[in-house]
């Protein structure tokens, strides 16, 4: 699978644009570029929670600082949002 480029933020003011906040294990946080990720890897059709949480999180570790012992949770929180995503469509 190859993980599409994604266009750099002009400045900053664009790239708090890009922040999208998500609830993960009852803290709210900020994740730069999630939008993207998110369409990104519905596009792929992924198919099983494992497939889907590890591109997503590969993805979001790009642009986002996820500490090692956060990982379930944060892995947790992306397939939900994942899963809000597909029901959009």
């Amino acid at each position: 699978m190859e993980t599409k480029k994604r266009e750099k933020p002009c400045c900053a003011a664009e790239a708090m644009r890009r922040i999208r906040r998500i609830d993960v294990g009852g803290v709210v946080v900020g994740l730069a570029m999630l939008d993207g990720i998110l369409a990104d890897t519905v596009a792929l059709n992924l198919s099983g929670e494992i497939a889907i949480g590890g591109e997503l999180m590969k993805q979001v570790k790009i642009y986002n600082y996820i500490p090692k012992e956060a990982e379930p949770l944060y892995r947790a929180a992306l397939l939900r949002e994942y899963q809000n995503e597909v029901k959009k469509r």
